[in-house]
């Protein structure tokens, strides 16, 4: 009984631990973002007056507003590709449950273990005899393949979830293959499609690497690399920078708020097999 009350205590101030863990860079960004570049105070005090320039320079200085339409275009496309093939890709998967399809979920699990810049060099290889640099289509196709493995896993899981009675009973009423899965099963996946959105979306908005590697041009550039573009060899903008960020954040953020209950429930349900 006493474990039981101290854990009860325990638990709330652990996760109000966690919570401040990561506010604390967002309250740091914001303050810098607060301030004029000459305020040389601790980062961790919010002014006593509120600087607005920072945002305008983000805005004005850095093209802001055509690196969030080349982020949105990026993230819309990569997002639909990944839930489309993933769903399809795992309806199979999970559905016909033999040793090959066991073998290729392994493999997807693999795949999702190899970090991102081992393959960076024969990828852009393949990518510039494609003519794909400083396309949207080319980084597109990059990031979809790239986000595939967690898809596909995270829609198998759940689908396992799903009574095969409704596969069967759409199958006795003259269905097919296709039209279970798009007119049965894909409006059951709701849950599990919000949080491959999130976790996909969100990827893919904070992308850096493939951005830089693949999109060279100026105007073709994505918010992260508008941001890094503060930073220089021989200058930087800091509070500008902060303030870029701070804009950065807010579509993900409105995102996850409207999400946020699927989400959750995706995750609990596609963690049981």
């Amino acid at each position: 009984m006493i474990k039981a009350k101290t854990r009860g205590l325990l638990l709330p101030f652990a996760g109000l631990l966690i919570i401040l863990f990561h506010l604390a860079p967002l309250y740091i960004t914001l303050s810098i973002a607060l301030k004029k570049m000459t305020d040389l105070s601790s980062r961790w005090s919010i002014p006593n007056y509120l600087y607005w320039q920072n945002f305008v320079d983000a805005i004005n200085g850095s093209h802001m507003l055509r690196a969030f339409s080349n982020s949105f275009v990026i993230t819309v496309g990569t997002s639909f590709l990944i839930i489309m093939i993933g769903a399809m890709a795992a309806y199979p998967l999970a559905r016909v449950r033999t040793k090959i399809n066991k073998w290729i979920l392994n493999l997807v699990l693999t795949v999702m273990m190899i970090p991102t810049l081992s393959i960076i060099v024969p990828l852009y290889k393949v990518m510039n005899d494609m003519h794909a640099i400083n396309t949207f289509w080319g980084v597109i196709l990059v990031l979809t393949t790239h986000g595939l493995p967690l898809a596909i896993f995270t829609y198998a899981n759940f689908i396992r979830t799903i009574p095969r009675d409704l596969d069967e009973a759409a199958t006795v009423d003259g269905c097919n293959g296709y039209s279970v899965f798009f007119r049965i099963l894909l409006p059951q996946l709701k849950p599990v499609t919000a949080t491959v959105l999130i976790l996909a979306g969100l990827k893919v908005w904070n992308d850096f690497e493939f951005a830089l590697y693949f999109l060279q041009k100026p105007q073709k550039q994505t918010i992260t690399l508008t941001i890094a573009n503060f930073f220089s060899e021989f200058s930087s903008n800091i509070n500008a920078a902060a303030a870029a960020a701070l804009l950065a954040v807010l579509p993900v953020t409105i995102m996850f708020i409207f999400l946020q209950k699927y989400f959750i429930s995706g995750l609990s349900d596609g963690a049981v097999k």
